[in-house]
């Protein structure tokens, strides 16, 4: 674990300790990969070892073009109150794949708010029970193989569902790309880091 810039409660980065360049590695889509996604969220979450100190929490990797450095880290830090109730009412709108076969189709491909003034960007969602799947393999399986797209061209978010009692179990998986119309290749739309 690692403090983001800037430093805050709200800012911190899951780093594997071994080499793995990022999210294009194929080594991420195998059995033998730690769950990395869980791991992040087990330590951002109330309680965790390096708690994300915000109303919401969101997760991100970067493209390989976005990303700074050429070790893989996800992004643990903050999420806007206006995605977290957009997601919400995404899925009260069937707009969330309830599968993963699913997550491709230009029916869950939505529209959601970055910072003000930076317009929306286009994102393919899905909804899964837990992180306890292989986020990196779905992605390939479902996304970036069918469509002939690469992986070192893919952001990936994950927002944990919260309601007023708290979190609600389940995840909304984001993924986008420049192949989309708004896409975008970067996580830095969603998460918040000052």
């Amino acid at each position: 674990m690692l403090h983001g810039k800037p430093e805050n409660t709200h800012d911190y980065l899951l780093s594997p300790s071994c080499r793995i360049t990022g999210i294009e590695c194929p080594f991420l889509e195998t059995s033998e990969a730690a769950n990395y996604w869980n791991d992040a969220w087990e330590n951002a979450r109330r309680g965790g070892g390096v708690p994300v100190v915000y109303p919401n929490i969101g997760l991100g990797m970067n493209s390989q073009a976005a990303r700074r450095f050429n070790q893989m880290h996800i992004h643990m830090a903050g999420i806007r109150e206006s995605t977290q109730k957009r997601l919400q009412g995404l899925e009260t709108e069937g707009r969330v794949a309830a599968q993963p076969s699913q997550w491709n189709e230009p029916h869950y491909q939505v529209a959601i708010s970055g910072p003000q003034g930076q317009g929306d960007r286009t994102y393919r969602a899905l909804m899964l029970p837990s992180l306890g799947q292989n986020l990196f393999a779905l992605l390939d399986r479902y996304v970036v193989a069918p469509s002939g797209l690469e992986m070192a061209k893919q952001t990936l978010i994950v927002v944990p569902k919260m309601t007023a009692a708290g979190f609600a179990g389940t995840f909304y998986v984001l993924n986008s790309d420049e192949s989309l119309h708004d896409g975008t290749n970067t996580c830095d739309y969603l998460l918040v880091y000052d």
